[in-house]
């Protein structure tokens, strides 16, 4: 992945949470719970985008 798509998917992504956060009425409580899920699948989908964060889907328990 190049750094240009990667940076352009993270401002898409800040784009439409914050439409979401303006834009759409929620209460407080869910709107808080919608931006850690986010935050927390950016960070997770960065980190398997470096390689630090590999084969969450190829793990073999007990094998």
């Amino acid at each position: 992945m190049s750094l240009i798509n990667l940076v352009v998917t993270l401002v898409i992504v800040g784009v439409a949470l914050w439409a979401i956060n303006t834009y759409i009425p929620m209460d407080q409580k869910i709107k808080m719970i919608l931006n850690v899920v986010v935050v927390i699948v950016v960070v997770l989908w960065l980190l398997r985008a470096f390689g630090l964060l590999g084969g969450i889907g190829t793990m073999d328990v007990g094998g």
